[in-house]
């Protein structure tokens, strides 16, 4: 619906002077869809399931209702409680609130695993209004008596089905437990499945329910666009993107990413691997961003890495490539960013890299898109290093083609006085193919099963711990990519799987979809993490606690037998 059809701008939603006010500074001109259906019911006091992905503007949806409602700076204990899965999302999230509510002088803090807890405990003893937390560290505090949801009239779910998906469902319900029953809850979730709908039916009084309409896909198809998916690890994903770019050799293309950090990092690891690539988004000023546009659309860049809000509105003429570096969460964004490219008759090029697990989220956007993505390996060193030959010959033809080739011939003639034609050729290709791009030590990028194939359980996994104190390795994975750790903490001391996926995506960059298989005995645990992130998570895991006591972690000892065929 449009606003200039309804009349509705932010103040006649019902907001306050001073927050209108504010937006109008932040240059927020009106308020999204999301928005404009959440906010008026909130502020009436109404519970909220909201299904939006992320970019639709539903932290303001959910932000405006909360610091209307709550008066500021009126005692030591929270009155709002947000919810995120991720430390990146509860910072995100805080420093929303901060922007809002800067003109109500609202206290708010974000507490998240990774984060020297001292400080946090400092700032709830001095008093908040508004706790951003992630369920692991919120549970931690609560645990410790320094989270005291007494007074908390506001709840909100954010990123729910993330939240599910990192094995916090259980964490959830305890939090909850904690707060007053009259509270207003808010739910928002990029996608509804069963479980979730439980959690709502339980945890939410009459909700009002707001979902975003789908666009119609079909106005939106581009039949000229190759689409492809690429099944990686997480630990991977950074080298398997890199590999793919050298294939593809894209005349411009769009990387998108989740956070601001993911943004920054993999800007920074495709820059120095040769590519001339630009960051974009939300934290960056005008300016930074018209300079980064500049670059892009005078080609002295190729390479834009974004995030989805950030890239909203951006029109690229020369644009042949559009990267998903994680699957969408809504298949509607993945039919936005395609459309990018395969305009005016050209072809373009849609690649997403996907784990085991997104599966079913692959099958969503093919369902609305009623097109099939390819999902294929990652290319290995040989056809890296095939493709670069491909290339060179390429090169090497247009210059034949081209002709004018004469100056060089007393080289030749001279050379093959003295060496065989052939050898002199090849010395010539040799250096044609290092100018264009030198063979590099690239390490090689295993291979991940395919989703539906299990891998076999370890004879040592099978005999020892009980089956209700395993979590199952669900995404298949090559175990060249894994290493196991071992934790002094287990079943005596009260800890589930649950507590060490939560302590271990709450301390460190992984999400719950990163761990691996756990194994819970009396004493200790055992746990799956990707090789290459397992000193963080050892050093993280190190500065925690899991149920009142630290978790000793280091490698395992124990070298599990080598699996045949």
């Amino acid at each position: 619906m449009d606003p200039e059809e309804t009349g509705l701008d932010f103040a006649g939603l019902g907001l306050g002077p001073e927050l209108v006010r504010v937006l109008a500074d932040l240059g927020y001109e009106e308020p999204t869809p999301i928005q404009r259906e959440a906010i008026p019911p909130l502020l009436a006091g109404r519970d909220l399931l909201g299904q939006a992905a992320t970019g639709t503007g539903k932290t303001a949806a959910f932000a405006l209702p909360v610091l209307t409602r709550e008066t500021p700076g009126e005692g030591i204990d929270p009155r709002a409680l947000v919810l995120v899965p991720t430390r990146e999302l509860a910072i995100q999230v805080s420093q929303a609130f901060h922007r809002y509510g800067r003109e109500l002088g609202v206290r708010v803090v974000p507490i998240y695993g990774g984060q020297p807890i001292g400080r946090q405990l400092q700032v709830l003893r001095r008093g908040v209004d508004v706790v951003v937390a992630t369920p692991g560290r919120a549970l931690d505090h609560i645990e410790r008596g320094t989270l005291r949801l007494g007074e908390v009239s506001t709840v909100v779910l954010d990123e729910a089905d993330e939240m599910l998906d990192m094995g916090f469902a259980e964490d959830l319900e305890a939090i909850l437990a904690h707060t007053r029953e009259d509270r207003q809850t808010m739910l928002f979730s990029a996608t509804m499945p069963a479980h979730l709908e439980r959690i709502a039916r339980r945890q939410l009084r009459d909700p009002v329910r707001v979902a975003l309409g789908r666009e119609d896909s079909t106005a939106r198809e581009a039949p000229l666009v190759r689409q492809t998916g690429y099944l990686v690890t997480r630990a991977h994903k950074a080298d398997a993107l890199g590999r793919l770019l050298d294939l593809e050799s894209p005349d411009a293309a769009i990387v998108f990413c989740r956070t601001r950090a993911e943004v920054e990092q993999l800007t920074e690891t495709l820059a120095g691997r040769g590519h001339r690539a630009e960051a974009l988004h939300g934290g960056m000023s005008q300016d930074q961003r018209d300079r980064v546009m500049k670059r892009l659309r005078g080609g002295t860049a190729d390479l834009l890495i974004a995030t989805d809000v950030a890239a909203r509105g951006l029109d690229i003429e020369h644009l042949t490539h559009v990267i998903n570096y994680n699957v969408p969460s809504a298949p509607e964004a993945y039919v936005h960013r395609i459309g990018r490219v395969g305009r005016a008759g050209r072809e373009g090029v849609a690649i997403t890299l996907t784990e085991p697990r997104e599966h079913r989220m692959i099958k969503a956007i093919e369902r609305l898109t009623k097109r099939r993505i390819s999902i294929e390996q990652v290319p290995t060193v040989t056809d890296l290093r095939a493709r670069r030959l491909e290339i060179t010959q390429a090169a090497l033809r247009e210059a034949l083609v081209v002709g004018g080739l004469d100056r060089y011939r007393v080289v030749v003639e001279a050379l093959a006085d003295e060496f065989d034609v052939m050898d002199v050729a090849l010395a010539a290709v040799q250096l044609a193919h290092e100018a264009t791009g030198r063979d590099v030590d690239e390490r090689e990028i295993p291979p991940v099963a395919e989703p539906g194939e299990r891998r076999p359980r370890r004879d040592h996994e099978r005999r020892s711990g009980r089956e209700d104190d395993r979590r199952p390795d669900r995404r298949p994975r090559d175990d060249a990519s894994m290493t196991r750790l071992f934790l002094s903490v287990g079943r005596d001391a009260g800890v589930r799987p649950q507590d060490l996926v939560g302590a271990i995506a709450g301390e460190s960059r992984l999400s719950g979809r990163d761990i691996g298989a756990i194994e819970i005995a009396d004493r200790f645990s055992l746990v799956e993490v990707p090789e290459a992130a397992a000193d963080e998570v050892i050093d993280a895991l190190r500065q925690t606690t899991i149920k009142g006591k630290r978790p000793g972690a280091r490698r395992e000892r124990y070298t599990a037998p080598q699996r045949r065929g």
